[in-house]
C-alpha cells in the first residue's frame, strides 16, 4: 500500500467537494495567513487541510507516489509540508523560505491561504503574506509554547491590522493530549494580547500530522475539547470590511494614444466612480468631473474598488504617474510628515536621518525617516530608541519635501501602505503602514500680552511665507527664533 492509501480514503471522501461548490465558487474568499515560530507545523497543518478538502492536484499526488523516500516518512506515511514547500531547500532542511499560497473550498467558502516561514531571518515574507489578510492562523509548539518568534509573528499580525486570530496549539498527541497544558498556553497568549488590537481570540488543540481537529474532530482523544474544528472556524469567520470611504485612484500611466484621447489609468483603491462625479486631483488640488469610464473592451457607466480602470475628464489637467485622483468630498490626509509603524527587513536595519525612496502604490518619493521607539519583544512595551534594526518593529516619524497624500493603513491598506527603498543599493530594507497625519503648520496666534504660539514651518514653504500678504502686514508681530540660509 502506498503512503497516500495509508492516510484515511474515508475521511477524505467524507470531506468537501471542493471546487464543485457554486456556494464556494460565488462566494468572495476568506484570505488567511498560517505563522508562528519555526517547526511548529504551519505546512504540514495547511497541508493537512489541503488534503482532508480534496483540494491537492493530481500532478502533486502523482510526484508523491514517485519520490515516496524523498517526501514520505520512514513509516511511509505523507509528508503534509511538502504539499506546500514547493523549493528544493525547504524540501531538504524542512523550512518554509518563501511564503507559499493556496486556493481551496468547501461548500460553504472558499479560502486563499498563505503559509509563511517561521525563521526570523524571513520575517519579511512574513509581512508579504500578512498584508493581504483577513485573519491569522497562528501555531504554538505545545512542548515548547510561546517563544520570541511567536511574539514577534503576534505583533506583525497587529501591526497589518489582523483582527482576528485562531490559536492552534500543536503537536497535542506529543504531550499526551494534556488538557492542562492546551489551558496554560491559552492563558497566557490571553495575556500577552491585552496589548494588541484583536477583536476575537480563538484556541484550538491540534495534531496537525493526525488531522485531529484540523477538518475532523477528534472526539476519541480529545473529548474535553467541544469547541469547532479548524475548517469550521474558517468557514465560520467573517470577512473584515475596511471602512467606507470616498474615491481612490493612484494613477499609473497616462494613455495617449492619439491627439483626440487623453485617459488616466490605474486600479480603483477604494471607493466608486460614474461619469458626472467631480474629483480632486491630488497633491495639485486641481478639480474636474469625470467624463468617461473606459477599459480595454468597453466603455462603463461605474467603476469599484478593484476595477482597472481608464479614466478620461472633462478637461486637461496636467496629471503624472504617482498622482492620486480622489472624491472631492472624502479627501485622504494631504501633509508633509506622517506617524508610521514599520519592520525593518535588511541586516542594516533603517538608519535614522537617511533619506531614502519610499514607495506606496504608484508613487516614489524621497522621505527621511525618525526613529522614535522600537517595541521590546520579551516585555511587550514600547522602548524609546533611535537605532532600527533588523526586524525590529518601530514607531518612526516620515518627513517628505512636498505634500503627500496618504489614509491610515487602517482606513485603507492599499493607500495607507509603503516601502522603504536604499537609494544606494535600491533594496527594500523597510515596510511599514502609515497611523496618522501630522500637522506641521500648527494653529498661527499673533502675539498679544497673554498668548503666544509657536509653529514649525517646512523650509520649502519659507520663501512663499515671507512674500505673503499676511507675513508683510504683520511681520513686526512675529518673532522668527531660527531660520536656515538660502541655497
Amino acid at each position: 500500500m502506498s503512503a497516500l492509501e495509508k492516510i484515511s480514503e474515508t475521511e477524505r471522501q467524507t470531506s468537501v467537494e471542493s471546487a464543485k461548490s457554486p456556494a464556494a465558487k460565488n462566494s468572495i474568499p476568506l484570505r488567511f495567513i498560517t505563522c508562528g515560530s519555526v517547526d511548529d507545523g504551519k505546512s504540514t497543518l495547511i497541508g493537512r487541510l489541503l488534503w482532508d478538502t480534496k483540494a491537492v492536484f493530481d500532478d502533486q499526488i502523482g510526484a508523491i507516489e514517485k519520490q515516496p523516500g524523498q517526501i514520505g516518512h520512514a513509516d511511509g506515511s505523507l509528508e503534509f509540508a511538502n504539499l506546500l514547500d514547493g523549493l528544493q531547500a525547504e524540501q531538504e532542511q524542512g523550512i518554509t523560505i518563501d511564503v507559499a499560497y493556496r486556493y481551496f473550498s468547501t461548500p460553504k467558502r472558499s479560502f486563499i491561504v498563505a503559509d509563511t516561514p517561521g525563521h526570523a531571518q524571513y520575517t519579511k515574507n512574513m509581512v508579504t503574506g500578512a498584508s493581504t489578510a483577513d485573519l491569522a492562523v497562528l501555531l504554538i509548539d505545545a512542548r515548547s509554547g510561546i517563544l520570541e518568534q511567536t511574539r514577534r509573528h503576534a505583533n506583525v499580525v497587529s501591526l497589518m491590522g489582523i483582527k482576528q486570530v485562531v490559536l492552534i496549539i500543536n503537536k497535542i498527541d506529543l504531550i499526551d493530549y494534556d488538557k492542562a497544558r492546551f489551558d496554560e498556553i491559552s492563558a497566557e497568549f490571553t495575556a500577552l494580547a491585552k496589548s494588541f488590537d484583536f477583536t476575537s481570540i480563538t484556541a484550538i488543540p491540534t495534531s496537525a500530522i493526525n488531522g485531529e481537529n484540523v477538518a475532523f474532530p477528534a472526539t476519541k482523544n480529545m473529548p474535553w475539547y467541544d469547541g469547532k474544528t479548524l475548517l469550521e472556524t474558517l468557514e465560520l469567520a467573517p470577512k473584515s470590511n475596511p471602512r467606507s470611504m470616498g474615491f481612490r485612484f493612484p494613477v499609473q500611466r497616462i494613455s495617449r494614444p492619439d491627439e483626440s484621447f487623453r485617459g488616466y489609468q490605474g486600479t480603483i483603491a477604494a471607493g466608486s466612480i460614474k461619469p458626472g462625479d467631480p474629483i480632486t486631483v491630488l497633491p495639485s488640488g486641481e478639480q474636474a468631473n469625470v467624463s468617461k469610464i473606459v477599459t480595454f473592451d468597453l466603455v462603463r457607466n461605474a467603476g469599484v474598488q478593484g476595477d482597472a480602470v481608464t479614466l478620461v475628464l472633462d478637461r486637461q489637467i496636467d496629471i503624472s504617474r504617482g498622482d492620486m485622483i480622489v472624491s472631492n468630498d472624502d479627501k485622504p490626509n494631504l501633509e508633509y510628515s506622517y506617524k508610521a509603524q514599520l519592520i525593518a527587513l535588511t541586516d542594516h536595519g533603517v538608519q535614522p536621518g537617511k533619506q531614502y525612496w519610499l514607495k506606496s502604490n504608484t508613487r516614489k518619493q524621497y522621505v527621511t525617516v525618525s526613529a522614535e521607539e522600537t517595541l521590546n519583544l520579551e516585555t511587550a512595551t514600547w522602548e524609546a530608541s533611535d537605532k532600527i534594526a533588523l526586524n525590529d518593529l518601530a514607531n518612526v516619524q516620515l518627513d517628505f519635501s512636498t505634500r503627500i497624500a496618504f489614509d491610515t493603513y487602517f482606513d485603507n491598506k492599499t493607500t495607507g501602505s509603503f516601502i522603504l527603498i536604499d537609494p544606494d543599493t535600491n533594496n527594500t530594507i523597510a515596510g511599514g503602514m502609515i497611523t496618522n497625519a501630522i500637522d506641521n503648520v500648527e494653529r498661527l496666534t499673533i502675539k498679544d500680552q497673554t498668548e503666544q504660539t509657536s509653529f514649525k514651518m517646512p523650509i520649502s514653504l519659507v520663501d512663499e511665507f515671507y512674500q505673503s500678504e499676511f507675513y508683510l502686514k504683520h511681520k513686526t508681530e512675529i518673532e522668527i527664533m531660527s531660520t536656515q540660509p538660502k541655497s
